[in-house]
């Protein structure tokens, strides 16, 4: 079938556990796909071919003997290469640990591959996921399918781009203040950053410890909860999951948001550009026509969200990176003649320059003369931004702006790295105040490239968020469709 890549990733799991496909079949279309696209998408840095074709093969003996199959079963998955899988290399995009060959499967890996997951290779991003755009991966750009000449966002752009071009159904990512959301909003799917501590963080290489979650992104809100069911659960090696009892994310069934209230921080958004603010005033009326009703919340201490994340995110970097030091983890340094020499080069020639900024302005903040200015403050003004929020949520159900401020801009397009950060003022709000939210797409601009709605909801009303996503996706055009380059 040459089509399979049009297929959501659940009617291909449905058509492999009634006969109809093999996974051999699905996996070596999908390795056709990669092979033919990717070298013009940048977006894996390495295929498993043989590894993944392999695991289909057993699969379809398992489904031949009568076994039970998981609720992944059949359904091809890129991982973000910032993520573990046991006896491959993790490269988080940098060369400080291009020969790092991951001892353990990050948990959420571990589930998938109990759910009967097919993974096909590992997938580009920022730096350690430092960045906006995926210009910081010391490999190469990964690139829009919509407008290869564009950035698919970042720093989870590699992901987002594979499941844009159908190079794969679905795929992971990490959120740490929007490298979720924004890159799916760029490439015109779904992402979705779950409540903080609903998915385990554990072989997930850290960049913010208390902002970073793991998410799925796909090309429907259904795919993205299917993913949910297997990655959504506590995890004993990682004591910042939440205990929640398991969920099924999503009842599709429901299609509307009658009786439900839902909040417009319109104060805080009187800055979009004209096409974006077009595109949200739509958005709403389309809400209202599901039966939603739509109050303003006060919102306007999020004007603070960029300073504060920017303090909190690199200060934490600058603790987590700390441990690269080319003795025990990374790329040793062949010029050093000390232990301090052997130290200092290794970082020197194995960081890339935007994780080096990050790491002097997180030891800046962190330091005895400036803890009190900056990051003592930060942290102050993140617990009255949890607090607005929660303030809000006593109003509405659900709270909903853009993910982005724009749509995806060409490659090179800030000098400024303050004007590449501002891209993130939509987006690191959820993350500062660990809520659930989703990037559903909502139409496109004047160049055909794709806009979004964000969805955020109270923290572990996750379900709630996705059903919400599901009840707008519904409602628009824009479900499951694929760049003419792609498609």
């Amino acid at each position: 079938m040459k089509d399979l890549h049009t297929f959501s990733a659940k009617k291909l799991r449905d058509l492999f556990l009634k006969g109809d496909l093999s996974a051999e079949t699905i996996t070596k279309h999908f390795l056709s796909r990669i092979q033919t696209h990717n070298k013009r998408l940048g977006a894996f840095l390495k295929v498993f071919d043989e590894k993944s074709q392999k695991q289909a093969r057993a699969l379809d003996k398992k489904r031949s003997a009568g076994k039970p199959l998981g609720k992944l079963a059949g359904i091809p998955i890129g991982i973000k290469d910032n993520t573990h899988i046991q006896g491959e290399i993790t490269t988080c995009a940098s060369k400080f640990l291009e020969h790092y060959r991951a001892p353990f499967s990050a948990s959420v890996v571990r589930f998938m591959e109990e759910e009967d997951a097919l993974f096909l290779g590992k997938l580009n991003l920022d730096e350690f996921s430092m960045g906006s755009s995926n210009e910081n991966s010391a490999y190469m750009n990964a690139h829009n399918p919509w407008n290869t000449a564009c950035t698919p966002g970042g720093s989870s752009g590699g992901s987002a781009a594979a499941v844009s071009a159908r190079l794969v159904p679905m795929a992971t990512g990490s959120d740490t203040g929007g490298s979720i959301r924004q890159p799916a909003a760029f490439c015109g799917i779904v992402g979705f950053k779950p409540t903080y501590g609903r998915v385990s963080r554990y072989g997930l290489v850290a960049f913010g410890s208390s902002l970073d979650q793991i998410g799925p992104l796909a090309s429907s809100v259904e795919d993205a909860a299917l993913m949910m069911e297997t990655i959504g659960r506590p995890c004993s090696h990682d004591p910042t999951t939440l205990s929640l009892p398991a969920d099924s994310y999503l009842d599709a069934s429901i299609t509307d948001l009658k009786g439900k209230v839902i909040g417009v921080p319109w104060s805080f958004l009187n800055n979009l550009q004209t096409t974006s603010q077009k595109n949200f005033q739509t958005s709403i009326d389309t809400l209202k026509d599901l039966g939603a009703k739509i109050e303003e919340v006060d919102l306007s201490l999020l004007r603070y969200s960029i300073a504060v994340y920017y303090i909190l995110a690199t200060a934490e970097a600058s603790t987590n990176l700390s441990r690269f030091d080319g003795i025990r983890y990374g790329t040793r340094s062949a010029s050093g003649s000390s232990f301090e020499e052997i130290y200092q080069k290794s970082r020197n020639e194995g960081f890339g320059d935007e994780v080096k900024k990050r790491i002097l302005l997180g030891t800046f903040v962190l330091s005895a003369g400036h803890q009190d200015e900056f990051y003592r403050k930060a942290q102050k003004m993140r617990y009255l931004i949890q607090k607005s929020f929660n303030e809000a949520f006593a109003k509405c159900d659900y709270v909903v702006m853009p993910t982005s401020p724009v749509s995806a801009f060409p490659l090179n397009s800030f000098q400024d790295p303050f004007d590449m950060y501002l891209q993130d003022i939509l987006s690191i709000p959820a993350n500062l105040a660990c809520l659930p939210a989703v990037s559903v797409p909502a139409g496109f601009d004047e160049k055909n490239m794709p806009l979004s709605l964000q969805i955020l909801g109270p923290q572990c009303h996750d379900s709630l968020v996705l059903q919400a996503a599901h009840a707008f996706e519904k409602a628009t055009p824009y479900k499951h469709r694929i760049p003419e380059a792609f498609a």
